[in-house]
């Protein structure tokens, strides 16, 4: 298989991940803080399947879309004013009801132990995206952690890959992205890496269709589909 730049893949110096339907199972929580904000303005709570379908683009787009999914679009200024009244409650919302994705602890590890480096490049807040992976003690299999507030363009730009790249000291030919939707597939073409996508993530469309390289049901099949790209597959 080629990538990037017509360049064989080979065996991963490092991998990043993104966070939110990929590391995490954050959508009851991030549901919770929209729903919150709603209900100060006098909305109705939105579903928890609707509000999975909306998250990817950072918080502001999800309130766009909040917003707009309840009969009221918010534009300009008063959707810049919901974005500042929406921090204070999304911080309060990272991990009551999150939960690790099925196989987060015995992939990081088996690359850990493999000698592969790894980073995170989400579009959450870097502040909260440090605070989920402290609660659940997985900072240290990461050598670079990438929030979106932490770079000008987020993804499917590739500032975050590249940034994350940059602090790890790895080239994007000899790096991998792990994600769940079709903006990881877009920062990855971006940055010239493959990416291969995980099934059951927050992508409305089936990951199939996303046009990545390889899908996994789940991060427990990860290790096997890397050896697949390897492969050619």
């Amino acid at each position: 298989m080629n990538v990037g730049a017509g360049r064989p893949f080979r065996s991963p110096k490092a991998i990043l991940f993104d966070l939110d339907g990929t590391l995490v199972d954050s959508a009851p929580d991030i549901a919770a803080a929209v729903n919150e904000l709603l209900a100060s303005r006098d909305l109705p709570p939105l579903r928890l399947d609707r509000v999975k379908a909306m998250i990817g683009g950072g918080i502001r787009k999800l309130i766009e879309r909040a917003f707009a999914a309840s009969g009221t679009p918010l534009l300009g200024n008063a959707l810049d004013e919901a974005n500042r009244v929406m921090a204070p409650i999304y911080r309060r919302h990272l991990t009551d009801l999150t939960r690790l994705m099925p196989g987060v602890r015995e992939v990081l590890t088996h690359f850990h132990l493999s000698g592969v480096s790894m980073g995170v490049a989400t579009n959450k807040p870097q502040l909260a995206t440090r605070e989920i992976l402290l609660h659940f003690g997985l900072t240290e299999y990461f050598g670079a952690i990438v929030g979106g507030d932490a770079v000008t363009y987020m993804k499917p730009a590739p500032d975050a890959l590249l940034l994350a790249l940059a602090q790890l000291e790895v080239e994007p030919c000899d790096t991998l992205l792990v994600g769940d939707s079709g903006t990881d597939v877009g920062a990855a073409r971006a940055a010239g890496m493959p990416v291969i996508l995980l099934r059951g993530g927050y992508a409305h469309i089936p990951a199939e269709e996303l046009g990545a390289d390889l899908v996994c049901d789940s991060l427990f099949d990860l290790p096997s589909a890397v050896q697949r790209l390897q492969a050619g597959a």
